[in-house]
């Protein structure tokens, strides 16, 4: 059984997952007259370039010969891992803004709005829409019709799906809250390396050096959870991720005053 916290929690993480992204939206859109084209360009890209083409190497290199000893090396997974996330969201990003967005202001909101697209569609789709579907497999194992989910999957997949029926049951309300933690941090990450990339494509020249630089913020900061994540707890990980996300929207805020 899956505990009624949890349920609750879930329920409140599916919600914010959708709301946030969506309030964030509309508050641009209402309070500072944004161009929604810069949100929907930040939400195309990130499917585009992080859950489509990053998604696609995984594939190749993971299921590929070197595969075996990149994921049980933790060092190797988690260089990979960081470089591939940066190099795929930073330079969609960079190539976004130089040629979608070109049209824009050279002012700051248009950045934050692209941030807000970005990474409010991944908030969006990678928490909210899961925990939905977390909500409604919990609702299938408290009435005790799983044999209706091992139905429906390939028998190669079982033990895929028995691993995570079996953590949805062990799963406290407070894990789950702290992915709603996580998630924040992670969009306001993304607020701040896209005023980064957004200063380098407007400034050019002596600015451009802020491209790669997002590239190796974003490889460190995901290639240090993943690294961190057994060796601390999960409290004293997200409070890391918390100050790395504090660190880079100031930066972002500083750049923002270029413009």
């Amino acid at each position: 059984m899956v505990p009624v916290g949890s349920l609750v929690m879930m329920a409140v993480n599916a919600f914010l997952g959708i709301a946030v992204p969506v309030c964030l939206s509309v508050y641009l859109l209402r309070k500072h007259r944004t161009e929604l084209s810069a949100i929907l360009i930040g939400a195309g890209t990130f499917i585009l370039f992080a859950l489509v083409l990053e998604s696609i190497l995984h594939q190749l290199v993971l299921k590929g010969p070197y595969g075996a000893s990149i994921l049980d090396h933790p060092l190797r997974y988690a260089i990979y891992g960081g470089l591939a996330a940066g190099v795929f969201e930073e330079s969609g990003r960079f190539l976004s803004m130089k040629f979608l967005m070109k049209k824009e202001p050279s002012q700051a909101l248009p950045g934050v709005a692209y941030g807000i697209g970005h990474g409010g569609a991944e908030m969006l789709l990678v928490f909210g829409i899961t925990m939905i579907g977390n909500l409604v497999i919990s609702a299938l194992i408290n009435s005790g019709q799983t044999a209706l989910l091992f139905s429906q999957v390939p028998e190669e997949s079982a033990g895929q799906l028995q691993a995570q029926l079996d953590q949805l049951q062990t799963m406290g309300a407070g894990t789950a809250l702290l992915g709603l933690w996580e998630r924040l941090s992670a969009l306001v990450i993304h607020l701040g390396l896209s005023m980064m990339v957004w200063v380098a494509v407007r400034k050019g020249g002596k600015y451009l050096w802020l491209f790669p630089a997002a590239i190796a913020l974003h490889a460190l900061v995901d290639a240090s959870a993943v690294l961190l994540q057994k060796s601390v707890g999960m409290v004293p990980l997200e409070l890391i991720l918390t100050s790395e996300a504090i660190a880079v929207a100031a930066i972002g805020s500083m750049l923002a005053k270029k413009l």
